[in-house]
């Protein structure tokens, strides 16, 4: 499987997801600046954590009119693997390419911590290695990441399912305890937590090898 990161200005975790394919795949994995134009021929295309442009406007709204956001939605529309964390969440939603929107934490505060989800769906590329119900342990650090959207949209979430993760102790607020979900064509996920910083035992854990596992297996 051959990925790529895209580094936004104050992306913070694009190493942290780099390292983890890296380690997962045993292959190089390309860093892509913002301004750049197109994407090296690669399967999968991470969008990760971090305070793009500063969270100014809206998290992920600024980062959303980088250049490379033509090619991600165009790597997307082909069927290409997009994976968005935390802030890729929020760039994901405010391009589009998943519904809904990331708001405030309920509680007006920063969370930081290991949370407990559910794996609600194994019938995905991003899932399949994992078992449907499990518990996981992945950190979540976030200021917004209250999942918002209309019924009707989570009712079609729910029905199709492409709610993928759901927290166990809801630590934002977030409608239905969604923590991620995939597009209509299940080839884009996005999540709040942080499956990159839980693959090695050294930092904490390893659940989320297996979302890596995944798309190696489906991608590969």
């Amino acid at each position: 499987m051959k990925s790529a990161v895209i580094v936004f200005p104050a992306s913070n975790c694009d190493r942290d997801a780099a390292t983890a394919l890296e380690e997962m795949t045993g292959r190089k994995t390309e860093m892509v600046w913002h301004r750049e134009s197109t994407l090296p021929d690669v399967d999968l295309v991470v969008l990760p954590g971090g305070f793009s442009y500063g969270d100014y406007l809206r998290c992920g709204a600024m980062a959303n009119q980088s250049a490379v956001m033509k090619a991600v939605k165009a790597h997307a529309a082909r069927g290409g693997a997009v994976l968005g964390i935390c802030n890729g969440f929020q760039v994901l939603t405010e391009s589009g390419l998943l519904p809904g929107a990331l708001m405030r934490n309920a509680g007006l505060k920063f969370v930081c911590k290991p949370v407990t989800l559910r794996v609600e769906e194994s019938q995905s590329a991003f899932t399949r290695k994992y078992e449907k119900g499990q518990s996981v342990t992945f950190p979540v650090a976030h200021g917004e990441g209250n999942y918002y959207a209309d019924d009707e949209t989570l009712n079609r979430l729910e029905g199709e399912g492409r709610v993928m993760f759901r927290y166990q102790d809801n630590p934002n607020g977030s409608a239905r305890d969604i923590a991620g979900i995939l597009n209509e064509k299940r080839n884009v996920l996005g999540l709040m937590p942080h499956p990159e910083r839980v693959v090695d035992p050294i930092t904490g854990g390893t659940d989320g090898r297996a979302l890596f596992q995944s798309l190696i297996e489906a991608l590969s």
